[in-house]
């Protein structure tokens, strides 16, 4: 993990540091890997502010806090930033058991909801490496109908170009194919 923290218009404390990461800790149980987390001390006039930005494998999370006191600060951006971590892991779950059963019956996956805080990069859930032998079109039917799989890449036979062969969800096939120059 890469920790740093950086004091704005204070004097640069160790036990504020190691507070810092030992708060941040607590954050390592809702996610696989920490791998970047940035937190930034500040006093202005009578106010200490925490504010710390965690990125997290494509998840990023933020969270500020003010009090009269560094170490309420930073333990209640810390809570703040816990209860955040709780309600993606729980959304994650919710998202991973609803889209399987969106895609199957509509055939896309679901929006997510705009306006949080967490955000998001794009991530691929899935790859498929595939031998095959050049086929025809009768044939590549029969093989996704055997295989159960809504889409089937192949070479065709005539033509020796990549295909797609797409199942819909109302049962019947789509077809797609390179344009040809």
């Amino acid at each position: 993990m890469d920790f740093s923290v950086t004091f704005r218009h204070m004097e640069p404390s160790d036990a504020l540091k190691e507070y810092a990461a030992e708060k941040l800790s607590r954050l390592e149980k809702y996610f696989d890997a920490i791998i970047e987390a940035q937190v930034v001390l500040s006093v202005e006039k009578f106010r200490h502010i925490a504010d710390v930005t965690v990125n997290c494998d494509g998840v990023k999370i933020k969270g500020q806090e003010q009090t009269e006191d560094m170490y309420s600060a930073i333990d209640m951006v810390m809570d703040k930033m816990e209860r955040q971590a709780k309600r993606y892991r729980e959304r994650f779950r919710e998202r991973k058991s609803s889209k399987r059963d969106t895609i199957r019956s509509t055939g896309s996956p679901v929006a997510g909801s705009a306006g949080e805080e967490i955000e998001t990069g794009p991530k691929v859930f899935r790859t498929q490496q595939n031998f095959s032998k050049p086929m025809d079109l009768d044939e590549a039917l029969m093989q996704i109908e055997l295989s159960g799989e809504r889409f089937l890449v192949y070479t065709d036979a005539e033509t020796q170009q990549l295909n797609v062969l797409y199942a819909r969800p109302d049962g019947h096939f789509e077809l797609i194919e390179p344009l040809k120059e």
